[in-house]
C-alpha cells in the first residue's frame, strides 16, 4: 500500500513535467490540444493507468489556472514573449491616456431627473371633477359601460307548451 502511494505521488509530480516535455516535442506554432499531448505521453511512456485522462485534465486545468500554461483557441501554449495577449470576454480595454497636470477635469453630466428649484413657488394641484354616481353598487366608467367582468346570464328554460 505504501508503494502505491509513492507511485501515485510520483505520477502527480511528473505530469506537469510530462506536459512541458510534450509541448516542447510537438513544437506546434498555435500550441497543442489535449488529445495530441495525451497521445505523445502515451507513445513515450507506454500504456498508463486508467486514470491517465483524468489526471491529464486535472493537471492541465491547474496549470492553466496558475498561469503556467495559456489556453487559446482550444490549444495549450507555454507563456512567452511571442504568445498573443490573452483576451477576456468582449472587447479589450481601452488604452489609458495620462492627463497633463494643467488640464482641468469637467464635471460629469448629471444623470436622472433634475432637482427641483427650492426657490420656485409650488404649482397648484389640479382638481378632479366630482361625479356623483347614481348607482354606487355598479359605478359606470367614462365610456358608459360598467367596470369589471359582466355578470353571468342564466339561461331561460324553454317554454314550448309541452309538459
Amino acid at each position: 500500500m505504501a508503494t502505491e502511494f509513492v507511485n501515485k505521488t510520483q505520477t502527480h509530480l511528473e505530469y506537469p513535467e510530462m506536459i512541458y516535455e510534450a509541448l516542447d516535442a510537438l513544437q506546434q506554432k498555435e500550441g497543442s490540444n489535449k488529445s495530441s499531448i495525451s497521445k505523445y505521453i502515451e507513445s513515450k511512456y507506454g500504456i498508463l493507468n486508467d486514470t491517465h485522462s483524468k489526471l491529464l485534465t486535472y493537471h492541465l486545468d491547474r496549470m492553466k489556472q496558475t498561469g503556467e500554461l495559456i489556453f487559446l483557441k482550444n490549444n495549450y501554449i507555454k507563456p512567452g514573449p511571442n504568445v498573443p495577449p490573452k483576451r477576456g470576454r468582449g472587447r479589450p480595454p481601452k488604452p489609458k491616456t495620462t492627463l497633463q497636470q494643467d488640464t482641468e477635469i469637467a464635471a460629469p453630466k448629471p444623470r436622472g431627473r433634475p432637482k427641483k428649484d427650492p426657490n420656485e413657488p409650488p404649482t397648484p394641484k389640479k382638481l378632479k371633477p366630482t361625479i356623483v354616481p347614481s348607482n354606487l353598487a355598479n359605478p359606470v366608467s367614462k365610456t358608459g359601460r360598467p367596470r369589471g367582468r359582466p355578470r353571468k346570464v342564466k339561461p331561460q328554460p324553454a317554454q314550448n307548451g309541452v309538459e
